[in-house]
């Protein structure tokens, strides 16, 4: 990683610490993200977006330890799920009790993933920890693709943009169910 980079990274992960949104590139769209223990920033990201706390958010990380406080796989799950990280894959697979209805929705899972992105790979890495992953986009509209994208969908939030170029995947990556492998949304 250049010095550039590191600065980069650096400051997204600080803009996270303070409880900041941050928009950064991931395999196909921009993301939007938080600390996921920070209430007041996913109630923050979840009324920017306009869309319903019920829903449930995506959690990415740069590893499987990473993302283990949060989720109670079986180990047949763990063997269904390790086999496709890092990538494009996103499992649905049941939340550790304690996790938040903010981050879960009115589900008992939680959507997870490690993603294969460099900058998210970095980003995740330097924070110590997995973040929330949802679109960067206002509900039902297209995601942006690009950091211009996101400053003139969200020009009037005060969200960090890690700039980068998102990854050669043209739709949203496949959600798949990890009680029994079945595909949710396909790629």
């Amino acid at each position: 990683m250049n010095h550039c980079s590191y600065f980069k990274i650096r400051m997204a992960s600080r803009a996270l610490n303070q409880g900041k949104l941050i928009a950064y590139p991931t395999e196909a769209v921009y993301g939007l993200g938080c600390d996921p223990l920070n209430e007041t920033a996913v109630v923050n990201l979840l009324s920017i977006k306009q869309r319903s706390i019920h829903k449930g958010l995506i959690l990415i990380a740069a590893d499987f330890a990473q993302l283990q406080p949060y989720i109670n796989p079986s180990q047949a799950m763990i063997e269904r799920i390790l086999p496709s990280w890092p990538g494009p894959i996103t499992w649905i697979v049941p939340a550790q009790s304690w996790v938040p209805a903010y981050l879960k929705g009115k589900h008992q899972s939680l959507a997870v993933r490690v993603s294969a992105h460099p900058l998210v790979q970095q980003l995740c890495s330097t924070y110590g920890g997995a973040i929330v992953s949802s679109s960067a986009n206002i509900s039902k509209q297209a995601p942006a693709r690009c950091a211009l994208s996101v400053r003139k969908k969200f020009y009037t939030s005060d969200i960090h943009i890690l700039a980068g170029a998102t990854g050669a995947h043209k739709q949203a990556t496949a959600i798949y169910d990890a009680l029994d492998g079945q595909c949710l949304r396909a790629s």
